[in-house]
C-alpha cells in the first residue's frame, strides 16, 4: 500500500494532524526504534539465553512483517475474556479454534496469541507453521456477580511442550490482586526464559477508582506508562498496552509521586507524545511496546490504521490487532491487518 492510499484511509484532517506530528518531548535520537537488528542490538547482551534469542528472533522474522523490528499479532483470547458469545456471534466460525489460527497465517502476522484450548487443540498441524503465544492466565466472567481477577489457567511447561515460542500474561495493576499477579507472573516469566520462550505482558490498569469526577483514567500515559515500567521490571520482552487517550492520572485521583516535567515537558495531548511517553517507559524503547487494537465499532479500517500510525511514529513496535478483525468477514478482516501491516512496511511513516 502507498503511503497516498493510508492517507485516504485516514482522511486529509486525520493525516496531515498525525503524518506532520514532530514530538518535542523525548527526542527521537533517544528513542531505540524497532528495526531489523533489534536482537543484536539490544537483547544479545542482556540475560535472555540463546533460546529465547532464538524466539524473539523467529517471532519478528514471520510473516509480511518479517525482518522489518516490528510485529503484527492476531490475539483472540476474548472468548474467555468477554464471553464465547458476544465475542464470536458477530462471525460464528470463529467458535472453532482452527479458524482463529487460519485467520493469522492467511493475513500475514507474526504470531498469534490465544488460549491453551485453542492452540493447544491446533498445536500439532499449525505451531511449525506460524509462531504461538499462549496466554498463561485470563478473567472469567461465570462468577456472580463478576469479579476481576487473573487467574492461571495452565502451566509455562505446556505452553513449551506445544511448541509456543512465547507467553502472555495480564498483571491488572492497581487492583487489589495485582501484587499476587506480579509475584506469580514474574515467577512463570522466569521459567519461560529459562526455556528459551519470549514474554509478553498485558499491562492493564484496573480500580474503580481511577476513574474520578466522570473521567476515566485507566487509559492515562501517567498509569500505563508505570505499568509498562513494571512490566519491564518483571523482564517482559514486549509489553502490550492500550493506546493512551488522557493524561494526568496520577495528579487529578491524587496518588504515587509525580513532578512536574512528567505534564509540562515529557508530554502534550497530542496521542503520538502520549505514546510515546508510554514508549519512554519501556526502557525508551529497547523492550518493544504494541498497542492494542480495541473494540470493533464504526469505522474500523481508519481506527486500526490510525492506530498503528501513532505506534509507529511514536516508536512502537507494533499493533496486536483482534476484535477489528475476527469479527468481520474474512475478506475483509485481513485487509484491515494487511492494512496496519502496511503503515509499518511504508517508509515515509518515520518516527516523530
Amino acid at each position: 500500500m502507498s503511503l497516498n492510499k493510508i492517507v485516504n484511509i485516514l482522511g486529509e484532517e486525520k493525516a496531515k494532524f498525525h503524518l506532520e506530528h514532530q514530538s518535542k518531548t523525548f527526542d527521537k535520537s533517544n528513542i531505540y526504534a524497532p528495526n531489523p537488528d533489534f536482537v543484536d542490538t539490544i537483547w544479545k547482551e542482556s540475560n535472555r539465553n540463546n533460546q529465547t534469542l532464538a524466539s524473539l528472533a523467529r517471532l519478528a522474522g514471520h510473516g509480511r512483517l518479517a525482518n522489518t523490528g516490528f510485529v503484527s499479532i492476531l490475539p483472540v483470547d476474548q472468548g474467555i475474556e468477554h464471553t464465547a458469545g458476544a465475542s464470536f456471534a458477530p462471525n460464528p466460525r470463529y467458535f472453532d479454534p482452527e479458524n482463529i489460527v487460519r485467520l493469522a497465517i492467511e493475513a500475514g502476522c507474526s504470531g498469534v496469541a490465544s488460549t491453551f484450548g485453542v492452540l493447544g487443540l491446533t498445536a500439532r498441524k499449525y505451531a511449525h507453521k506460524i509462531p504461538y503465544i499462549v496466554k498463561l492466565n485470563h478473567n472469567e466472567l461465570m462468577t456472580y456477580p463478576n469479579k476481576y481477577n487473573q487467574i492461571l489457567f495452565g502451566t509455562v511447561k505446556n505452553a513449551w511442550e506445544m511448541g509456543a515460542v512465547a507467553v502472555g500474561a495480564t498483571v491488572y495493576f492497581g487492583s487489589p490482586e495485582s501484587s499476587r499477579q506480579l509475584m506469580e507472573i514474574a515467577e512463570a516469566f522466569e521459567y519461560a526464559h529459562e526455556l528459551g520462550m519470549a514474554t509478553i505482558l498485558w499491562c492493564y490498569t484496573r480500580n474503580s477508582s481511577f476513574k474520578k469526577d466522570g473521567k476515566d483514567y485507566h487509559a492515562a500515559a501517567d498509569l500505563t506508562g508505570q505499568a509498562n515500567h513494571l512490566g519491564c521490571t518483571i523482564q517482559a520482552d514486549i509489553i502490550k498496552q492500550k493506546l493512551p487517550v488522557t493524561n494526568g492520572g496520577f495528579t487529578n485521583i491524587g496518588f504515587a509521586k509525580t513532578h512536574d516535567k512528567m505534564y509540562s515537558e515529557l508530554t502534550t495531548d497530542h496521542p503520538i507524545d502520549l505514546c510515546r511517553y508510554q514508549v519512554a517507559n519501556c526502557y525508551m524503547g529497547k523492550v518493544g511496546l504494541i498497542n492494542s487494537g480495541g473494540a470493533s465499532g464504526g469505522n474500523d479500517l481508519q481506527d486500526a490504521v490510525e492506530t498503528a500510525v501513532v505506534n509507529k511514529r511514536a516508536g512502537g513496535m507494533g499493533l496486536i490487532l483482534g476484535r477489528k478483525a475476527f469479527q468481520k468477514p474474512l475478506k475483509e478482516g485481513i485487509e484491515i491487518i494487511n492494512s496496519v501491516q502496511d503503515v509499518y512496511l511504508t517508509p515515509e511513516i518515520d518516527l516523530a
